[in-house]
């Protein structure tokens, strides 16, 4: 009896994943809970388990291959020399209607049937989903002239638009030079009248290809997912951003007499982090409109009730938002151990599927960089990001006198289509006071 491994839902978000190690190889014998294989989502690396006993006996996606959750991605059968002749999980002509997810989560091993279309396509075939087949038959587009950015080359529905979009943004004869040189018109940047593309503008783009290149580096997985995101928000938000510069001294001072009297008791030493985000987590709570989305139909804004506080981490796989669900109800011990946890699993490459969802609003720090200020990308739902720069002693002016004192520049970008300048400044402004005397959320 054959049994179809899929590539299994393991995130609310997940619509697809990367196979990044097959620890079970075509002939081992699998036993129930046994690793199989690990996948890159859109947040980390995660495991795949074993959910039936047999024998695996055909992988079907190798190690380095991006598909769609849901695809059979190896078959396995109930004994060692079983015929598997008639299963046809190589071929190109498999299009079983895939289970929706609902079905999928019901179904158990045995039951999982289904290889989406074009799951392995044949060289030189135009393989494309449905909506974009019917919108390149209406709209007379040539899909070999369109670039795939679905699974495997897939062509969707957007890249028929975004090549439609293209075209009209081209003179006729730019247009006949990109068919002729082969060039992408939706990846060509116009510099005709209002952006209009010109034959030169295609050339220019032709020879640029022609260059050669030091080293290509695809953007997939996690890269991807970051600069969609980014792309997103950018394209998304009114982004305006504050910046203000805070006298750190109290603030550093606090963190010095917590690390010599709590870090063999809490076993960590409390940093930077930790602290601004008690600091952040109070003000948020003083001013519930900056804890706030919004709403899918972009109609109303919605003040949360409760305060997920993201902290952004640098991984080797780029830059990951680990959650801190309900932040402003732990304390400092407590913040600081769960804080310690997630980035530990963020940089492992083994984080839950939720522990990098669900965000409130989200602190970014590039202190350790030696960057002042920066205008930090909104993560969206949220309406806010702050930017914490490093700390570092200068002369100021305190009751006429100069002295010194350590500075802090911090930098709050937000989305002003739910607030205003005004009410993002009195938020701003708290942070920095709290920050100037941290004391009083410590005791």
């Amino acid at each position: 009896m054959i049994t179809e491994v899929i590539l299994p839902i393991l995130g609310q978000t997940m619509e697809e994943g990367t196979i990044v190690e097959w620890v079970k190889q075509e002939g081992d014998p699998v036993n129930r809970g046994d690793l199989l294989f690990t996948v890159e989502s859109d947040k980390a690396v995660l495991e795949v388990e074993a959910t039936a006993r047999g024998f695996l006996r055909q992988i079907l996606v190798p190690a380095g291959q991006t598909v769609a959750v849901l695809t059979v991605v190896a078959i396995m059968t109930r004994k060692a020399d079983e015929d598997i002749s008639g299963y046809d999980g190589r071929g190109t002509q498999v299009a079983m209607k895939p289970l929706d997810r609902a079905e999928a989560r019901d179904a158990s091993p045995e039951q999982v049937v289904g290889v989406p279309e074009a799951v392995r396509p044949q060289a030189g075939r135009i393989v494309a989903s449905p909506r974009a087949l019917k919108t390149a038959r209406e709209k007379g587009v040539d899909l070999a002239l369109v670039t795939g950015t679905g699974p495997n080359g897939r062509i969707v529905e957007k890249d028929v638009l975004a090549y439609l979009t293209a075209r009209l943004k081209a003179t006729p004869v730019a247009v006949k030079a990109a068919e002729t040189l082969g060039v992408d018109l939706a990846a060509v940047s116009g510099t005709g009248v209002g952006g209009r593309i010109t034959k030169e503008d295609v050339v220019a783009a032709a020879a640029q290809a022609e260059t050669p290149v030091v080293e290509s580096v695809p953007v997939t997985g996690m890269r991807r997912i970051i600069a969609e995101r980014m792309l997103a928000s950018h394209q998304a938000t009114a982004r305006v951003t504050l910046v203000t510069e805070a006298d750190a001294t109290q603030f550093a001072e606090a963190r010095e007499k917590l690390k010599a009297s709590v870090t063999e008791e809490w076993g960590f030493s409390p940093g930077y982090n930790d602290l601004l985000g008690i600091i952040v987590c109070r003000a948020l709570r003083e001013f519930p409109y900056m804890n706030a989305r919004l709403s899918a139909d972009g109609r109303e804004i919605e003040q949360l009730p409760f305060v997920n506080l993201g902290m952004a981490v640098d991984t080797v796989r780029g830059i990951l938002v680990p959650v801190i669900r309900d932040a402003d109800q732990k304390g400092l011990r407590d913040f600081g151990t769960e804080l310690r946890n997630l980035v530990e699993r963020a940089r492992l490459g083994k984080s839950l599927p939720d522990d990098l969802a669900g965000g409130t609003f989200t602190i970014t720090n590039l202190g350790m960089f030696d960057i002042d200020a920066f205008t930090p990308i909104i993560n969206p739902p949220e309406v806010a990001i702050l930017g914490a720069g490093r700390i570092q002693p200068k002369a100021v002016v305190r009751d006429g006198v100069i002295v010194a004192r350590q500075m802090w520049t911090l930098s709050l970008t937000f989305d002003h289509r739910l607030v205003d300048g005004a009410p993002a400044a009195r938020f701003l402004q708290r942070i920095k006071q709290l920050g100037e005397n941290p004391f009083p959320l410590l005791t």
